[in-house]
């Protein structure tokens, strides 16, 4: 474990210069800067005071990352079955990360409920079929290859009418 890169990670990812950390660690901007070069090694102790001005424990820092998966296959997906459309989350758990992505699968005649507003934006393409995008008091007729974004301020839902519709939708934040 490199542990001056660690360190420097943690310091960068709180917005924290290495003078700051090292005035919340008592210890000297050089010192910090050795050490994230992995030029010097801290004392058990003065490690606990750096790791406590970044707000960590010990055990935290020195827990084993486990990788994070980058591909997800279709046995991955949830889905949930509604009575007109179907929601599949491809990426699961992924309300835990900054977008969230679905793919809703809409019968003849489909309407999925009607998504509130929220502090957030989302992206749709439609992958197949026609839909309505309904978003406040608008309407707008979409077909395949067609894509919609906006800033999340109004209720919104998707409609069809004549044609099974495959659309998928990304949120950010996680919202659906």
């Amino acid at each position: 474990m490199e542990l001056g890169s660690k360190i420097k990670n943690l310091r960068v990812a709180q917005d924290l210069t290495q003078e700051e950390l090292a005035d919340r660690s008592d210890l000297t901007k050089g010192f910090i800067s050795q050490l994230e070069r992995d030029l010097t090694s801290p004392s058990v102790a003065t490690l606990v005071d750096i790791l406590a001005a970044l707000g960590t424990t010990p055990a935290a820092f020195f827990q084993e990352e486990k990788d994070e998966a980058i591909v997800f296959t279709s046995g991955d997906q949830v889905e949930s079955v509604k009575e007109d459309y179907t929601i599949s989350w491809p990426v699961p758990n992924a309300q835990k990360n900054q977008m969230e992505p679905v793919v809703l699968q809409l019968q003849k005649g489909a309407q999925t409920k009607t998504e509130p507003p929220f502090a957030g934006e989302v992206f749709g393409y439609v992958e197949k079929g026609k839909v309505h995008l309904h978003y406040g008091e608008q309407t707008q007729a979409l077909k395949s290859g067609d894509s919609f974004y906006f800033r999340a301020k109004e209720a919104f839902y998707l409609s069809t009418k004549k044609s099974e519709a495959r659309v998928l939708m990304v949120s950010s934040p996680p919202h659906f």
